[in-house]
């Protein structure tokens, strides 16, 4: 084995780590935001989409995401590779990936996205869905809406830089190969796009919970919130710097450009809170964080550290008045998923064409840029289109069978008790007071 070989699979499996800690601190994130009697329920929102997730993407995401047979460019399929038949090889002879290192790290790394995209959506159901229909939904969604957009961007499918490109559509091909692929470096389209638009969605579906708008609702332990973006900001390094699939430059650039575009993040977020509201919150400064990560998160390989700060501090800024969005059109988007992840992640995907190193409108040149912009474009459209119509079905087929809410009386007592059995503070007693 070569000394870059070992450095690469040493790297992924340190970023395989990394981004499965992204959960729990996701957890952590929406669990302080929650209120005190469902705080236990939101963070098991969390791990259920932890553990249904990591199991239907070992028997047949991996091969519906990443397999060779491909189905109409949308999907694999997903009986290839069932439980990762003949995909991993042994000890004595592993199948090696395109990237040099033995797919086995490349199928736990890509698992790890997988859960951490179906997991964002619950922050905008908190209080008052059934924990039952919440786990059968993330096996639903992630079969059917993130394992082909996975494929359709990342494994070959009709929206990657590899085949079909929508860039080859509309501004012809050359040799094959299209001259504006479209850039998703590390999911803002297949995790941040489709997960904020599925809450969106699924928000709408399900309904506002009986106070919306009527109760202020705060976070009940901003602590927990500022650590849960601490240690997302800390896993995200591997979700960022994993997507170089290898520990070089790409990764170096990737990571640096990750602190640049969350530290401008907060500033961007707290400059308009302290515009409209008159402060600068502890609250804001977390959600800052997030906002600036997911605006990177398409760009992280394609933009240079000034660059990233200018973007992450658009994202912020952009995403703290996208969390008002809720209150203007009267969705009840519990934990402002759709303001960071949808509002952001779209800024992201779309600004990079503005900033990509030597490539952009703005860093060199304007031709390229203009194309690539409407790639953007038309890929986060085309992403927003396929997530919100197949999230839209499947919250209708729930609705009919199980049913997404929980009792008036459940709700306004506390799901942590009544469906849970438990609390997380013992002041408050069983009954969720």
């Amino acid at each position: 084995m070569t000394t870059e070989v070992f450095a690469n699979e040493s790297w992924m499996l340190i970023s395989t780590a990394l981004v499965l800690l992204m959960t729990p601190a996701l957890a952590l994130f929406y669990g302080g935001m929650s209120r005190q009697k469902s705080v236990l329920n939101m963070m098991m929102m969390s791990f259920g989409s932890l553990g249904v997730v990591a199991v239907v993407y070992v028997l047949w995401g991996w091969s519906m995401s990443y397999g060779t047979q491909d189905i109409a460019g949308i999907f694999s399929n997903p009986f290839e590779f069932f439980g990762l038949r003949d995909s991993i090889g042994s000890s004595e002879a592993p199948v090696i990936s395109k990237y040099g290192y033995p797919t086995v790290i490349e199928v736990g790394y890509q698992l790890t996205f997988a859960v951490i995209a179906c997991a964002l959506i619950s922050g905008a159901l908190a209080d008052r869905v059934k924990f039952g229909t919440w786990m059968v939904f993330t096996a639903l969604w992630s079969t059917f809406v993130y394992f082909p957009l996975a494929h359709m961007i990342w494994g070959g499918g009709i929206l990657s830089e590899h085949a079909h490109s929508v860039a080859a559509w509309m501004f012809g091909s050359e040799d094959g190969e299209a001259k504006v692929p479209p850039v998703d470096f590390a999911g803002g389209t297949a995790i941040h796009i489709s997960a904020g638009t599925a809450a969106l969605l699924l928000a709408i579906a399900v309904g506002k919970r009986h106070t919306f708008m009527r109760t202020a609702h705060r976070p009940h332990n901003l602590p927990f919130v500022m650590l849960g973006a601490a240690l997302l900001w800390f896993g995200w390094f591997g979700f960022n710097g994993g997507s170089a699939h290898g520990a070089g430059w790409t990764a170096g650039l990737a990571t640096l450009n990750t602190t640049c575009a969350a530290a401008a993040g907060i500033l961007g977020w707290l400059l308009a809170e302290k515009l409209r509201d008159g402060h600068a919150t502890s609250l804001g400064a977390a959600s800052g964080v997030v906002a600036g990560l997911v605006s990177i998160t398409p760009a992280a390989g394609v933009l240079m550290p000034v660059t990233s700060i200018i973007l992450g501090f658009i994202g912020g800024f952009l995403a703290a008045f996208g969390v008002a969005l809720k209150f203007r059109f009267k969705f009840d988007d519990s934990l402002d998923v759709v303001g960071v992840h949808l509002v952001a992640g779209i800024w992201g995907t779309i600004g990079l064409a503005l900033f990509a190193h030597d490539k952009g409108i703005f860093t060199g040149d304007i031709s390229y840029g203009f194309k690539l912009l409407i790639v953007q474009i038309v890929v986060a459209a085309l992403t927003m289109l396929y997530a919100g119509v197949i999230t839209a079905i499947i919250g209708f087929v729930l609705e009919k069978t199980l049913g997404w809410r929980v009792d008036c009386a459940v709700e306004h007592g506390g799901i942590d008790a009544h469906v849970h059995g438990e609390t997380a503070y013992d002041a408050l007693g069983m009954e969720g007071k």
